[in-house]
């Protein structure tokens, strides 16, 4: 019988964020414990959050077969700590590292393949279904998404909703609880089978925006493209 695999999940991309231990065994994937993070202390709280879910269970960092992070959209700082924090666990251990788009883990939740979020500023972070191809992400306000062919089903979990409403009036959306850390390792469980694991080199944030700096510092209006999420 195959031994249990030990998975760490971190997400620090919302409002709040959360840290989760689970178990695979078998194929399936069981939660152990899951620990709730306040938002604007994830800096402060994430490494020794992670530390205290792993004493809990009498297990270690050593312990783990993989660590999945959420890598956006969302908070630029929330998104810079969690990829920060979950590179500086793996890269001194080797444990291998999947980033997941919070779009793509709210989409899993509902069960659909279109998704949206908050982006505030009248916009909202938007996974939209290209047939033939993998769902698209981008940010979008009312003038894009006008442009667009509304899904049927939208996984909405916050103030996104109006404005996709306003746009698609005919889409149905499916209200869910934010996505947590579990959720997160839900959604990446099937790469774990084919050891569909990223490169830390190449891994950044999956922003779909600017930092404010960025945008209210650098008169350049260019910026690099996004390139597809898993």
């Amino acid at each position: 019988m195959p031994e249990p695999t030990l998975l760490l999940g971190i997400d620090t991309c919302g409002p709040d964020g959360s840290v989760a231990l689970a178990r695979q065994r078998d194929g399936r994937l069981e939660l152990l414990d899951q620990r709730e993070l306040a938002g604007r202390t994830y800096s402060a709280t994430l490494v020794s959050a992670v530390a205290a879910l792993l004493s809990s269970q009498g297990q270690t960092l050593g312990s783990l077969a993989a660590l999945v992070v959420v890598a956006g959209p969302g908070s630029f700082t929330g998104v810079r700590v969690g990829l920060s924090a979950a590179k500086g666990l793996v890269q001194p251990t080797g444990i291998p590292l999947i980033a997941i788009s919070r779009l793509a883990v709210l989409a899993h939740k509902a069960g659909t393949t279109a998704a949206a979020l908050d982006a505030h500023r009248h916009e909202i972070f938007l996974r939209f279904p290209e047939h033939g191809y993998e769902p698209r992400e981008q940010l979008a306000g009312a003038a894009e998404l006008a442009k667009l062919p509304s899904p049927a089903q939208i996984a909405v979990c916050d103030a996104a909703e109006s404005l996709v409403l306003s746009a698609w009036p005919q889409v149905q959306p499916i209200r869910t609880e934010p996505p947590t850390a579990w959720d997160a390792l839900s959604c990446a469980h099937p790469r774990l089978i084919p050891q569909a694991f990223d490169d830390l080199t190449t891994l950044d944030g999956h922003y779909l925006r600017r930092s404010d700096a960025e945008i209210f510092g650098d008169p350049d209006p260019e910026s690099t493209s996004t390139p597809r999420p898993q």
